[in-house]
């Protein structure tokens, strides 16, 4: 559960960039931060029996699968080969008109399709674990979870020094961009040293 937490408050966008108005977050980030939670994961892609790492067929497209698996727990994910516009690409080359009516061409399956599919496929992977999982929501960024850690002396200190209990939620909201009920043990223990550190109110 911590882990699962950890991965769900975990701020993710400055790794992200849009392309066609998707975000994508980059595998490698992606694989980083993950193995920072579980350093024992493990990935796998599914092959066939040749060797090939997609499956389908030249009418509908294909499809590539992935599955992660982090202490002992497995899940599996999986995603169309597209191209750069996000359109299932097939064994021959076709058309199609865009929202303004103009006709745009995808260039038949290559194999760098596929790897790049794959490796989009792994970070969606990785999100049915928490990590960048409100990207898939269509969020910015992620909805932290409350927390149990008490800021009493968070507000006993600023009160000594002369501020009010909303002045503390307040400076919280400013330099972690959330509140009291969603504060880590990490960030309690910075902003308790910060108002200690506060030069008392002159009023």
């Amino acid at each position: 559960m911590d882990e699962l937490k950890q991965l769900l408050d975990l701020d993710v966008s400055k790794y992200t960039e849009k392309k066609n108005g998707l975000t994508y977050l980059s595998w490698a980030i992606a694989w980083r931060e993950f193995l920072k939670v579980y350093p024992d994961a493990t990935y796998a892609i599914d092959k066939d029996v040749d060797g090939n790492c997609f499956f389908g067929n030249e009418k509908f497209g294909y499809m590539v699968y992935t599955s992660v698996t982090a202490n002992d727990v497995t899940r599996q994910m999986w995603l169309f080969v597209m191209n750069g516009a996000n359109k299932s690409v097939k064994d021959e080359s076709y058309t199609y008109l865009d929202k303004w009516k103009k006709e745009k061409t995808v260039d038949a399956i290559s194999m760098f399709d596929i790897n790049k599919t794959v490796m989009r496929c792994l970070t969606k992977n990785l999100a049915m674990f928490g990590l960048g999982l409100y990207i898939y929501a269509g969020e910015d960024l992620p909805q932290a979870l409350p927390t149990n850690i008490s800021c009493t002396d968070l507000i006993e200190e600023a009160v000594a020094k002369g501020y009010t209990a909303k002045d503390a939620e307040n400076s919280l909201i400013k330099h972690y961009k959330h509140g009291m009920e969603f504060i880590t043990k990490a960030e309690h223990d910075e902003a308790l040293k910060g108002w200690q550190d506060v030069i008392k109110k002159v009023e």
